[in-house]
């Protein structure tokens, strides 16, 4: 079968490719028509959603998995239309063609479609809050995706990071190995999630026996704050000789460190549901962590 994954070279995207391969022939989009390794792949533009038709025409896809989105949280609070049509505009379009042509779609969307100001883990079920720009146009995604009528599979997650790409540990290791002591934020606690595990846990889920349709949360188990996992990725890369030494990392509140988008400052997922359905077990984020490290060295 062909696995349409939109978003190839992201997170997620670089990782689907990897986990889904054993499923089938998988296509990758981007923007550019490139792969972060320089491979040639198709070409998907969600700034203008109505193209992807024409895509999905030609390919005529048994899966399409949707890894691409909009993720500048702060630059969306200007850029309010290019995040709505990304996340918003382009998950729908896909969504309806997925339906029509009765293919299971795969949606990710983001713990900040709630408003963080719970004190328990967020159920599936749970109202939406969004604070800012980018998780109202997620949020709206998931909204499309849903009212397309389709057999679709949304996995919310939070916190993602990878050895490659864009992301907190990668910023830290960099930032870390320069300065004698690193400040960050300590109000705001979720649950750090490997980009390989969302792409493992895709896999083992258009597998299942069930064909389940729905929502669910998808994130490591466990949590801890901004600095707890600072300071956990310091002590692995120290020892497993990533960093040769590491500063010592001060806590501050979100009010030190103010930024564009406010940020949710509870963001834990409850993801009892998702193991429940598909029989799969969500390891620790520190076992996670330890993994993601150890491909670094």
């Amino acid at each position: 079968m062909t696995i349409l994954v939109f978003g190839g070279n992201g997170q997620v995207g670089q990782e689907l490719l990897r986990s889904l391969a054993p499923l089938g022939n998988v296509v990758a989009t981007t923007r550019s028509g490139l792969l972060p390794d320089g491979r040639v792949c198709e070409v998907a533009d969600f700034d203008q959603p109505d193209s992807l038709v024409a895509l999905l025409d030609r390919l005529q896809p048994s899966t399409v998995v949707n890894a691409a989105a909009y993720t500048a949280v702060d630059k969306a609070e200007q850029d309010v239309d290019a995040a709505l049509r990304a996340n918003a505009q382009a998950p729908g379009v896909i969504a309806r063609w997925c339906a029509q042509a009765d293919v299971p779609f795969v949606h990710y969307s983001t713990d900040y479609v709630f408003d963080g100001e719970g004190t328990a883990s967020y159920r599936e079920d749970q109202p939406t809050a969004p604070l800012g720009v980018y998780g109202t146009s997620k949020r709206d995604g998931e909204d499309a995706v849903r009212a397309a009528g389709g057999r679709h599979l949304i996995f919310r997650t939070a916190w993602v990071y990878a050895s490659h790409g864009a992301n907190f540990l990668r910023t830290m290791l960099r930032v870390g190995a320069e300065r004698d002591v690193m400040r960050v934020v300590a109000d705001q606690v979720g649950t750090p999630t490997p980009a390989a595990l969302i792409a493992d846990v895709t896999a083992q889920a258009l597998q299942h026996s069930g064909e389940l349709s729905g929502t669910w949360h998808l994130t490591a188990s466990g949590q801890t704050s901004w600095h707890g996992f600072a300071e956990a990725i310091f002590a692995e890369a120290l020892a497993r000789g990533v960093l040769a030494k590491v500063p010592s990392v001060e806590a501050i509140d979100s009010s030190e460190y103010p930024t564009p988008a406010k940020r949710p400052s509870w963001s834990v997922l409850d993801n009892r549901k998702l193991q429940q359905d598909f029989e799969i077990v969500l390891p620790a984020w520190q076992d996670g962590l330890k993994r993601v490290i150890g491909e670094i060295a």
